[in-house]
């Protein structure tokens, strides 16, 4: 079978441009530009798919995300995890290795990959597991990264937490470093975090929270960028939400070191303004997050990084929870969003909308650069790459309504607020997984 994608806007390398795109045997067959050129498709069944008025971009891909199986399938499973991703548009996405066991051996990533293939018949989003960089997350005994690696992982990481001991982070570097591993740091300093659930500001005074200082992540980051640097490593710094954190990477990439970054959708939108609900008094649970939500200072000078190629890519950090994680006073409520649903319309409303990105340079954040940063297939519409292809309808506006999502976590503090962006199909490999409608 044979997929004519016609009439739509293509999201190239040269940028935007009107024509027609040709799915064949998993990869694009052929690019047609303007009207007057289009494929006829030869012999044989030809599904067409008119995307007039729509964006046709490379699919998302998405370098941070917990799909929590083996062990909290209550919150999410990998098959529920990829339909979810691929209801947002992405066709490749990385999933942490904080499940239960812990990801931290062969038998574990080979079987996240196992799972993967057995749903590829509904959904087939690619799954790329991150495998721990010390046994049991507990930073103390490295992994046998080398087995990880043969098995399929793309990366290491203790994400949920950072290493504590310096000299311990350095040699998950030096390790990884043979293996040409990048090493994703979480970067919160559990020590100066505390009993913080939120920022450290004006809102936590107002709100009567504990706050945690921006302080707790900088520090982490420059520690590690700096050990990175000495090992000549690759650091991928997860999630960074203060403006700080931004100057650091930004100072070690002047210098030359091997640091990647990334910052997710809710730190570009949201603000530590939220977690006190729409009526200020009610508590929000779902702004719940670590890193916490930040100023509006925060969140321009993020956007700024961005622009500048500070920051290299935008990761959701999905982190589905099941609701009696989350319906618990605010203090005791389970950190995380689940973000596959709303990553590409929160984008877009904050960085699209007001005009701080063009379409073409957001999709990339959230495309060919992630594809770059961790040396994955796909993130371009290129004759002969992967057929990996979302439709984006760039006016469509929607309500966020987590009854909708596929995802089995419902915790996310979009909802009920109107963004502008949608996703109207996603194909992996030239299948369609997902096919919504218009709004």
């Amino acid at each position: 079978m044979k997929t004519l994608i016609e009439n739509g806007t293509l999201v190239t390398p040269d940028g935007l441009r009107k024509g027609n795109l040709l799915i064949e045997d998993e990869k694009i067959a052929a690019i047609f530009f303007g009207s007057s050129d289009s494929p006829n498709g030869g012999t044989g069944d030809i599904d067409v798919f008119d995307a007039s008025g729509l964006l046709v971009s490379p699919g998302l891909i998405d370098l941070h995300c917990h799909l929590r199986e083996p062990g909290f399938e209550y919150k999410e499973d990998i098959a529920s995890g990829m339909r979810a991703a691929a209801h947002g548009g992405f066709t490749s996405v990385c999933c942490m290795a904080n499940t239960h066991p812990v990801n931290d051996t062969a038998a574990v990533t080979e079987f996240i990959k196992m799972k993967a293939r057995r749903e590829c018949e509904k959904t087939a989003v690619r799954v790329y597991p991150i495998g721990a960089a010390t046994k049991g997350l507990k930073g103390e005994e490295l992994t046998e990264m080398g087995e990880l690696k043969e098995a399929g992982i793309v990366a290491v990481s203790d994400d949920g937490k950072s290493v504590v001991k310096a000299g311990r982070m350095r040699l998950v570097l030096s390790y990884a470093r043979h293996f040409g591993l990048p090493v994703i740091t979480h970067p919160e300093d559990l020590d100066l975090v505390g009993g913080g659930v939120m920022n450290e500001g004006y809102w936590s005074t107002v709100f009567g929270m504990p706050g945690t200082t921006r302080t707790a992540e900088e520090s982490i980051i420059a520690r590690d960028c700096m050990l990175a640097e000495l090992e000549s490593a690759h650091l991928h710094v997860a999630h960074v939400s203060t403006a700080g954190g931004a100057d650091v990477v930004r100072w070690f990439k002047a210098r030359g070191a091997r640091v990647t970054a990334e910052t997710a959708p809710h730190y570009l939108y949201a603000t530590d303004a939220w977690v006190g609900g729409a009526d200020g008094l009610s508590y929000d649970v779902n702004t719940r997050v670590n890193p916490p939500l930040r100023t509006e200072k925060d969140t321009q000078a993020l956007i700024e990084a961005l622009k500048d190629g500070t920051i290299d890519c935008i990761a959701t950090d999905h982190a589905p929870h099941h609701a009696d994680d989350k319906n618990v006073e605010f203090a005791l409520a389970a950190s995380g969003i689940s973000g596959f649903e709303t990553a590409l319309g929160v984008c877009w409303t904050a960085l699209v909308v007001p005009g701080h990105m063009t379409p073409e340079q957001m999709l990339r954040k959230m495309t060919r650069d992630p594809a770059r940063v961790f040396a994955l297939p796909g993130g371009s519409l290129e004759t002969g790459a992967p057929a990996d292809v979302a439709l984006i309808d760039p006016a469509g506006e929607w309500i966020v309504d987590v009854a909708e999502f596929f995802s089995k976590g419902k915790n996310n503090p979009f909802h009920g607020k109107k963004l502008t962006g949608k996703v109207v199909a996603t194909y992996v490999g030239g299948k369609c997984v997902y096919r919504g409608s218009r709004p």
